[in-house]
């Protein structure tokens, strides 16, 4: 840990609590769901399977910590029967199709996916009855960026290069105007949360750094990267998920239109690492040399630089990275050498997560 203790979510407030988490097959969404029951929530997920068996959901026995429903969120129907069987208290949206190339390559999946599917779910939530808290979670990437190398506030304007992009920034409207149409009207509290690039174990999603470095050790082969200097928000999973949780937390024990209606959560621009230096240090923490090759491509519509301003969140929630890159690297690679080793990636995960809560 760096620095002096920070805040952390409050065990007290979440146990007992009915906590809907969508997406929790995916990486961000099993690491929430197993925090959450560790601090005794009753927590529902509903996603879609998850689409490797490399994926830290699929190492966990997740049926013995929440109650899992699989389907598409582009369903209504079915959403809306699952949404009622939760009857949520708290709800952390993180479903989407979160890959900025499978964007491209399918835009009206990505956009039905993130936009239709959010409108979707808040649909289904404006019947939940002891509902307080829905908090969506969006994107570093819903800002209009030029690569000028700014820090993003909270007030930036949204924009978007690619459908990703795009469609994060439409759900930040969509998420907007059902909250002013339907749930602060009824006291509920809605807001997003813009995050930063998120590194952490079980994470086995196609083109992010990790486990594409993950993917190389184990067939043996050079890592290809596209882009070794692009500079990103890197993040430990459980500094941006104690982020969330800990904006949840303000949302309940704030007056409707009190709280602010977005944070970024992500490192301080000091504290930023190029593709190519996560890299080594992933696999120096991994205990191997890197085999690296680059291949640039001919078109790009990656941004060469991403950066946010974290520093509301820090007034607002007390919350900062707790964890250096350098250390939230470090972390990462400790957690998949363990799961290698003894094959125990729930033990490794909970511990991860012990160590954090304590530090």
């Amino acid at each position: 840990m760096t620095g002096a203790r920070v805040a952390r979510p409050d065990p007290a407030f979440w146990a007992g609590k009915r906590v809907l988490v969508t997406g929790h097959s995916g990486f961000k969404g099993a690491w929430a769901t197993l925090w959450l029951a560790r601090m005794g929530a009753e927590v529902t997920g509903i996603s879609l399977p998850p689409e490797s068996d490399r994926a830290l959901f699929a190492r966990v026995d997740m049926a013995a910590r929440c109650r899992s429903w699989f389907c598409d969120i582009r369903d209504r129907a079915i959403l809306g029967t699952f949404v009622a069987d939760a009857d949520p208290q708290i709800v952390l949206h993180m479903a989407a199709q979160p890959l900025v190339r499978r964007s491209v390559a399918d835009p009206l999946l990505t956009f039905s996916s993130n936009v239709m599917g959010t409108a979707n779910l808040l649909d289904a939530l404006r019947g939940a009855r002891d509902l307080s808290v829905v908090l969506a979670v969006t994107s570093d990437k819903v800002y209009a960026n030029s690569d000028r190398g700014e820090a993003f506030g909270e007030d930036a304007a949204l924009g978007g290069h690619d459908p990703y992009s795009g469609s994060k920034a439409a759900t930040e409207h969509v998420a907007h105007s059902f909250d002013m149409t339907y749930f602060r009207p009824r006291g509920v509290r809605l807001a997003t949360a813009r995050a930063g690039n998120v590194i952490g174990g079980g994470d086995a999603a196609e083109d992010r750094i990790i486990p594409d470095c993950v993917r190389a050790l184990e067939a043996g082969t050079p890592l290809v990267l596209r882009h070794p200097e692009a500079v990103r928000p890197w993040q430990h999973v459980l500094d941006c998920l104690s982020g969330y949780l800990l904006y949840a937390e303000h949302l309940a024990g704030a007056g409707v239109g009190a709280a602010p209606r977005a944070l970024n959560f992500g490192p301080e621009a000091s504290d930023m690492l190029p593709v190519g230096e996560v890299v080594e240090l992933f696999y120096a923490g991994y205990g191997t040399r890197a085999d690296v090759r680059v291949e640039r491509p001919e078109r790009s519509i990656e941004m060469k630089t991403l950066m946010l301003d974290p520093a509301e969140a820090l007034r607002i929630l007390g919350w900062r990275c707790s964890l250096g890159q350098r250390d939230a690297v470090v972390w990462t690679a400790d957690w998949y050498r363990r799961v290698a080793e003894t094959g125990d990636a729930l033990a490794a995960t909970l511990d991860q997560i012990d160590a954090f809560t304590a530090g």
